[in-house]
């Protein structure tokens, strides 16, 4: 009968948890598993290559980083929420309830449509510079006139929806809370630069 070899000592321990957090290692937060359903697996497929066209289409074209291809109409009361298949369902969670401090804000208001692209942009790309994790965009929800007359849905936050998600540094958004603008504005959760999900 083979002896049971002797615990390790507290040395041991440590240099093996030395290691471990030389190599990047770093405790799981959840052992369970996450499959998702078939149609959050498809968007999240679809996303992914409208991200890839985005960003391939970035290397040619420098002018600008999000398109009107695909916008939706939004209502002006609807919760906006968008997050990538592989956030932690606690960090998205978190960032719902306005656990997660927003760092600089960014208002729409009265800009048109390529007037918010370009401030959106430079902003987004400014926070990134800076390392900054979130941030709150107001995009208001009212209705704007476009050039034939008044449109029936907000169309600076149904750009802003669109954009975001075609955002690469752009992990998750969610309509903030109503002290910080509810429906109206959208709390921005970023990668960092150099950052790997």
């Amino acid at each position: 009968m083979s002896r049971r070899p002797d615990p390790p000592d507290d040395d041991e321990i440590n240099l093996f948890r030395q290691a471990l957090s030389e190599a990047g290692v770093r405790r799981l937060d959840s052992n369970r598993a996450d499959p998702g359903k078939p149609a959050q697996r498809r968007r999240a497929a679809a996303l992914a290559e409208r991200r890839a066209a985005a960003t391939a289409a970035d290397t040619q074209q420098t002018s600008s980083r999000t398109s009107d291809g695909r916008v939706e109409p939004v209502r002006p009361s609807e919760f906006l929420d968008f997050a990538v298949a592989d956030l932690p369902y606690r960090t998205h969670a978190q960032l719902k309830r306005g656990g997660i401090s927003w760092e600089a804000g960014l208002d729409l208001h009265g800009y048109s449509v390529d007037e918010a692209r370009g401030e959106l942009e430079s902003f987004l790309a400014e926070a990134r510079s800076r390392r900054m994790r979130c941030v709150l965009i107001v995009h208001g929800k009212s209705r704007a006139s476009v050039h034939t007359g008044a449109s029936d849905f907000p169309v600076i936050k149904s750009h802003v929806n669109a954009w975001l998600r075609e955002w690469p540094s752009v992990l998750a958004f969610c309509s903030a809370r109503e002290l910080d603008g509810g429906t109206g504005a959208v709390y921005v959760l970023l990668r960092r630069r150099g950052e790997a999900m």
